[in-house]
């Protein structure tokens, strides 16, 4: 046992941990584009981008390591008995540009903010907001036109971070150099905040460097990253085949869709019964025991059962049938298809060029082989039939998943039905009705098969076993000031 630590230093000393200072920056690998610095302004954030806007862009709420809601540009806040009113008090600081944080300029900036996510699923989500409107000095309401239990979340998203004059109020210090983003926490007194006299000792930079997944995992293994963030299943196996990095894995126990969107209309994705063909034929067990996983899953269901309000009266599909059964049914339709004259199609599967991209088109490729189609793998960038989509929900609701596929979210392949009974839901006058009609809506946008689900997503990182201020949460989301604060 005397020499447990000593080859704990050795394996560190391998992964370069041991040449890291406990005071010095924290190097922080996430994966995706040097890009993030520009999306970070936008509203379709990648995870780089995410991290880095909520770093420097607080919203009225954010979350902490855990994925719990705590106090940001709002230092408390009420709801109303009724759920339909948040009132939200602002703490006493300033603006970048030295300007003070009033409930006028907050709800103006927060007004402007929602109104920039038009057209995405997330406004869909944040449409019960009827009215924000300031009040007396720093205080916010927002008003809701039904109740929305999880609207705090929705508000902690980074999306939702308000900048001022284009510029954020913390609670990090970015500056860019070259591909990496140098972040310092700042100093809770500049913040508005009581000051902290052990601050100083507390805090340590980041060094957070937007880049592809085999370069982050690569630098990981070789101890130039504390830290790899924003790992998705189509990278998972970077993880698998490589050393170190295996023993620091850590998945979150994220729900919320993975599987294929279906984005073509036309021929043989014209007729809802031909995408439930190809639905059918998936062996989804297989699939996802190529990935050897522990827990995971498969479905057939777009809205995931742990969703808070899930009444259970949607169950999966075709449960008395095995797969065999299920791809007899597929190839016999596929054949009718056929023989009224159609031509034969090479169905278009747009993947990321992933390893775990490769390992998902070559099970797709022999499924659909087995009921007479052929497959062929597209950039994602190109016109496709199928599209790989892997989503994380922001909130544990129906609703959340139901919006992701709505046709007011742009969905090519959606059911207008189903956006009908959404809306009735959402006007719905207690829990039990809307609940029950968020059921009929799944049940009209499951038949209209825009979507297959496979499972729930993947969210993995690679963390050192030295380094704090890290959690696994239900959203996926690290934030970074926890990872630059020392415990105390």
């Amino acid at each position: 046992m005397r020499r447990a630590p000593v080859l704990i230093c050795l394996l560190a000393l391998v992964a370069g941990a041991c040449n890291r200072r406990d005071d010095g920056p924290v190097s922080v690998s996430v994966i995706g584009g040097t890009d993030a610095f520009d999306q970070m302004r936008g509203v379709r954030l990648s995870p780089a981008a995410q991290l880095l806007r909520a770093a420097t862009v607080e919203g009225l709420v954010g979350f902490d390591a855990e994925g719990r809601v705590v106090p940001a540009l709002a230092d408390r806040w009420i709801v109303t008995e009724d759920g339909q009113s948040y009132i939200f008090r602002l703490r006493n600081g300033e603006w970048p540009d030295g300007s003070a944080i009033t409930g006028e300029t907050a709800a103006a900036t927060l007004r402007r903010t929602i109104a920039g996510l038009r057209g995405t699923a997330l406004a869909r989500d944040l449409a019960p907001i009827s009215e924000i409107r300031a009040m007396a000095g720093r205080v916010v309401e927002v008003r809701l036109s039904t109740a929305v239990p999880d609207l705090l979340d929705l508000l902690a998203q980074p999306e939702l971070g308000l900048p001022w004059k284009n510029r954020g109020a913390g609670p990090m210090k970015l500056t860019r150099r070259g591909g990496v983003a140098e972040l310092v926490p700042l100093a809770p007194e500049s913040r508005g905040l009581p000051a902290q006299e052990d601050w100083a000792e507390r805090v340590r930079g980041l060094q957070v460097r937007p880049e592809a997944a085999a370069a982050a995992v690569a630098r990981f293994d070789e101890g130039y990253a504390d830290i790899v963030l924003g790992g998705t299943v189509d990278t998972l196996p970077l993880v698998r085949t490589s050393g170190l990095s295996r023993g620091n894995l850590r998945l979150d126990p994220v729900i919320g869709l993975f599987g294929l969107a279906v984005v073509s209309r036309n021929g043989l994705f014209a007729e809802p019964e031909n995408r439930e063909a190809i639905a059918m034929a998936i062996d989804r067990e297989a699939l996802l025991g190529e990935f050897n996983v522990g827990g995971w899953e498969p479905t057939t269901r777009i809205v995931s059962p742990e969703a808070a309000d899930d009444l259970g009266t949607v169950g999966e599909r075709w449960v008395g049938l095995d797969l065999a059964a299920r791809q007899g049914v597929a190839a016999a339709r596929i054949a009718r298809w056929n023989q009224a004259g159609n031509s034969p199609r090479t169905i278009r599967i747009a993947l990321p060029a992933t390893p775990g991209g490769t390992i998902v088109f070559e099970r797709l490729r022999t499924d659909l082989a087995a009921i007479g189609l052929k497959t062929v793998r597209v950039k994602e960038a190109q016109d496709a039939d199928l599209r790989l989509y892997d989503a994380v929900a922001r909130y544990g609701r129906v609703a959340w998943f139901l919006n992701q596929l709505s046709c007011a979210a742009g969905r090519p392949v959606c059911s207008a039905e189903g956006d009908a009974r959404m809306a009735e839901a959402l006007a719905a006058p207690d829990a039990e009705s809307r609940a029950a009609l968020l059921a009929e809506a799944e049940a009209e946008i499951t038949a209209a098969n825009g979507f297959i689900p496979f499972a729930r997503p993947l969210r993995w990182s690679l963390v050192r076993g030295d380094i704090t201020g890290f959690a696994i949460n239900p959203w996926g989301l690290h934030p970074l000031l926890p990872l630059a604060l020392a415990p105390r």
